[in-house]
């Protein structure tokens, strides 16, 4: 005779292993329930947050293309092979980068990239030539899928890449960083701020480089200017809620008299912005 279900002994309810295998056995039909899957296996303890968002980053770069990443054309540090080695390494060192697109006259005839690196020849007085220092462009297009390009990244041992439109011409670049923080979330590289950098730096031109995460009024104290913080904290807060929406690196957000551009940003949030009085040709307009 069946025993009552109340009588039954503790020791035959499943486990909280035997249920999620239970969960496990029955394959996920989309990737919402897989998410859902993930998020389950979470509130079980059995995943942590940074494992949920790195495995949630994954399944993302599976389905991403290049074109809602890259940054764009107008965007991209370029080196002129046409100039002499006095003349661009001043804006190698401003920029700071590690990699360089060289162009021949402009950014749709791009000769190769240039290693900041290979700049000691220079100062070592070796004889320089730039076109002898270049290393091979590599050129995808815009719809390429994130997953098939880092496995490219990885089997070529090559970090940037060359962004076409289906005309050829060139919209951008992307390197191999931009599609690692699409899973891993932001990394620190020469673009971001110190801990210890002031929030708002000048950047000599009558421009500001912002962190996101500055307070508004803060902000209001260093430009002079009166964003409420009624419903935003933040000066990324503040862009967030202008847009709508997530913003991309790259694309111009004009807030009143100012105009944000995106900086740095992943999947998740905004790292750091670069604001202008003059509004961008470009982008979205916001009410003050």
């Amino acid at each position: 005779m069946d025993q009552p279900e109340s009588n039954k002994p503790a020791s035959s309810k499943p486990s909280l292993l035997e249920r999620l295998s239970a969960m496990l056995l029955r394959e996920p039909e989309d990737r919402e329930q897989l998410i859902a899957l993930l998020h389950s296996a979470y509130e079980r303890n059995l995943l942590d947050a940074d494992a949920l968002s790195m495995m949630e980053g994954v399944i993302l770069v599976a389905e991403q293309q290049v074109y809602e990443i890259m940054i764009p054309r107008a965007q991209m540090d370029v080196i002129d092979i046409s100039q002499p080695p006095e003349q661009f390494i001043p804006f190698v060192i401003e920029t700071a980068h590690s990699r360089f697109p060289v162009i021949d006259g402009n950014k749709d005839n791009i000769v190769g990239i240039l290693l900041a690196k290979d700049l000691l020849r220079y100062y070592a007085g070796e004889g320089f030539n730039v076109r002898e220092m270049l290393r091979p462009a590599v050129f995808v297009p815009e719809s390429k899928r994130l997953n098939v390009l880092l496995r490219d990244f990885r089997s070529n041992r090559n970090h940037i890449a060359l962004v076409v439109d289906e005309y050829g011409g060139v919209c951008g670049m992307v390197t191999i960083e931009d599609v690692l923080e699409q899973i891993v979330g932001d990394i620190e590289d020469e673009y971001d701020f110190d801990d210890d950098m002031d929030n708002i730096i000048p950047d000599g031109s009558g421009n500001w480089r912002v962190k996101a995460s500055t307070e508004i009024a803060d902000f209001n104290e260093a430009l002079d200017t009166d964003y409420s913080d009624e419903e935003c904290d933040t000066i990324g807060g503040l862009v967030l809620k202008a847009a709508g929406r997530l913003p991309k690196r790259g694309e111009h957000i004009a807030i009143g008299a100012l105009t944000f551009t995106v900086l740095r940003a992943d999947s998740r949030r905004l790292y750091s912005l670069l604001v202008e009085h003059k509004p961008a040709h470009q982008g979205l307009e916001a009410g003050a």
